[in-house]
């Protein structure tokens, strides 16, 4: 077990999230902090995510930090492989190594009230922090539901972001359990050497052609000879989606367009109508996330995959039965169900200044003031927190704002100077969190139809930004000060001050 240490900021988690919160706080002069990492590389979803077909539906341009351009993506969507190799890169070039503490699972962190800091467990020794930033992620912890007789299955059984390599799906019956977005490239992924396949689809997805091509070596060129260029394409690429927002959030009615091409989508991909009406949505596109495929429905349409609508309800043995009775015999079962979002697994580790923990907080839904700072979790911030997540952007602009407004809260804590915390008050969260969730009921993931991840156990979105991410930025740039109180721990007497007293009582 590693001894105990002290330090300024501890930064949980290593994904863009936390490597961009440590290249910040370098690029503020703070050198004095840890990266806690649970597993031995960085990454955060990329890397944990190396499913077959596995890539990012966000141009390559876009889905980078603004700090750090790179000209040399292969790709306008760019595959897990290349953007874990940048986050790699990110690492090395801004000297973050020495600042990494890798297999270091935080298990429990409470505030302790008299020193003003966190105390925290992790897997290899303990830590104490003034200001903890948790970057753990929405997307971190698969969800597997609970089926009956899953546990007594003779097969293979594994999650789509927990993928065993090892494993040689060629000439087995798979079923592929779920239609979201890393469904949608596994399933052509791996069609073609398969011996059958078998999806279980509980709700068909929108899916729209992906415009993927490879970046040419003279656009790589330029783009290394006139860093201005990247920037303008980046630019670009940011401008037609804040373009975009409006219909999302105020005017879902205007993607009634966008649906007749998906439909058409659908249209020259399947030929069979009953397999294209199975494909097709009942609900206003939109309401969940739209996916990005060339090859989904294709693959959907061979002799060997058989698309049933409906969910898994139970196995028996190695047969896996549908809610409708369909019965299929299989050999493995791949999970594409998604992960723990509105109830995220490092809540009931995280103890606040009440005793309670997160998830106790946090029962009836997720809210945080600016998607960062919950009420009664001094100097904690969390990066991708409630309310934060896009439905047609890059989280990476997101992430920047938030680490704008973890500079500045940083910056009010050095202004105020001695051992002091700044805690968000129950009612500028609440003030926040009401008006989020009142944009929030005008929006095409409220009023669109569909039960979609983005909800909680509630039926609120707590996942979503409901504007444009220039919008979320002007929000974030400056932390205002009258939506916090300041604690100050108690000035300690000094050992000459403490002896003369002592000596004073005993005369």
């Amino acid at each position: 077990m590693a001894k105990h240490e002290h330090i300024r900021v501890a930064v949980i988690g290593s994904g863009f999230g936390g490597i961009g919160a440590a290249v910040r706080l370098r690029r503020e002069g703070i050198t004095d902090f840890v990266v806690l990492e649970r597993a031995d590389s960085v990454g955060g979803t990329w890397r944990d995510n190396s499913y077959p077909g596995c890539a990012c539906d966000v141009p390559s341009h876009l889905y980078s930090f603004s700090f750090a351009p790179n000209p040399d993506w292969p790709r306008t969507f760019s595959g897990q492989r290349h953007i874990r190799a940048y986050l790699e890169h990110v690492t090395d070039t801004f000297g973050i190594r020495p600042h990494l503490r890798l297999n270091h699972e935080v298990m429990k962190m409470a505030w302790n009230a008299d020193e003003l800091r966190w105390d925290i467990e992790t897997s290899r020794g303990s830590f104490s922090a003034d200001v903890v930033v948790s970057a753990t992620g929405p997307l971190s912890d698969p969800r597997i539901p609970d089926i009956p007789g899953l546990a007594d299955f003779t097969g293979k059984v594994f999650h789509s972001a927990r993928w065993d390599h090892d494993y040689d799906l060629t000439g087995k019956r798979v079923a592929m359990v779920g239609t979201g977005a890393s469904a949608i490239q596994i399933v052509p992924s791996i069609q073609p050497k398969v011996g059958r396949l078998t999806l279980f689809q509980r709700t068909a997805p929108w899916v729209m052609p992906r415009m993927d091509r490879a970046i040419s070596a003279p656009e790589r060129w330029l783009h290394r000879q006139l860093p201005f260029t990247a920037t303008a394409r980046r630019g670009l690429l940011w401008g037609i989606r804040e373009l975009q927002v409006s219909a999302f959030t105020k005017r879902p009615d205007e993607l009634g367009l966008v649906e007749r091409l998906a439909k058409a989508n659908i249209a020259r991909a399947i030929k069979d109508p009953a397999l294209r009406a199975r494909l097709t949505p009942s609900y206003r596109l939109g309401c969940k996330r739209i996916l990005l495929s060339n090859t989904y429905y294709p693959a959907l349409a061979q002799p060997n995959v058989d698309v049933i609508a409906s969910g898994l309800k139970e196995v028996r043995g190695n047969v896996v039965v549908a809610a409708d009775g369909t019965e299929t015999e299989v050999d493995a079962i791949i999970f594409g169900t998604g992960f723990h979002v509105t109830d995220m697994p490092i809540a009931p580790r995280v103890i606040g200044a009440d005793g309670r923990s997160l998830a106790d907080h946090w029962k009836n839904g997720m809210e945080a003031l600016r998607g960062a700072t919950a009420a009664g979790f001094p100097n904690m911030m969390t990066i991708i927190g409630p309310n934060t997540g896009l439905g047609n952007s890059s989280m990476i602009l997101m992430i920047e704002s938030q680490l704008n407004y973890m500079a500045d809260y940083l910056r009010q804590l050095n202004v105020l100077g001695g051992r002091t915390a700044l805690a968000v008050r129950p009612s500028a969260v609440g003030v926040w969190n009401r008006r989020v969730q009142k944009r929030m009921e005008r929006t095409v993931w409220k009023s669109g139809g569909c039960e979609s991840w983005y909800l909680d156990a509630n039926g609120r979105n707590t996942t979503l930004w409901p504007g444009t991410t220039g919008e979320f930025r002007r929000e974030t740039r400056t932390v205002d000060l009258s939506e916090y109180e300041v604690l100050r721990a108690p000035a300690k007497p000094a050992a000459g001050r403490r002896a003369t007293r002592k000596k004073e009582a005993v005369q």
